[in-house]
């Protein structure tokens, strides 16, 4: 069997805040924790398409937002390498965010405030991966040596 795949979406604001979600408690991995919004690729699907799709079912209709940078795909590190991923690194331009039933809540959270959030296995990994902040506010016990300092 090979690889599930997943794409990962990383919003960003004017003011380089990411968007975090809180994960309900009904889901395999991280629950109750904050991540990032995204989801398993489906058959004949691209990961872009994957990730647009996962916008619209978890945040709803009305984003609006820019591509920054695409990287992947990437193999994880904190689950035994058995997921290959795919990064979107989007500019967010405003929009009403209704979150659905896989999130119980939001938040727009700057480099200060990240440590204060229990965050999902990799979400630092993928941080660093697309460069949204400097390496040196992120979490590097949850770093593989590769994207250390």
């Amino acid at each position: 069997m090979g690889k599930r795949r997943f794409s990962i979406n990383v919003f960003s604001d004017a003011d380089n805040r990411i968007l975090l979600l809180k994960r309900g408690f009904d889901t395999d991995i991280g629950p109750g924790l904050w991540g990032f919004c995204g989801g398993h690729i489906e058959l004949g699907e691209s990961p872009l398409q994957c990730a647009e799709r996962e916008v619209r079912e978890e945040l709803g209709e009305h984003c609006h937002y820019r591509l920054i940078r695409e990287l992947g795909p990437v193999s994880d590190t904190w689950y035994g390498g058995r997921f290959e991923i795919w990064l979107f690194h989007w500019l967010w331009q405003g929009g009403d965010i209704r979150l659905n039933h896989e999130h119980t809540e939001y938040a727009w959270v700057s480099s200060d405030q990240y440590r204060g959030y229990a965050v999902v296995d990799g979400v630092d990994e993928d941080l660093a991966w697309l460069e949204v902040w400097p390496v040196i506010v992120l979490n590097h016990e949850k770093l593989p040596p590769r994207l250390k300092l």
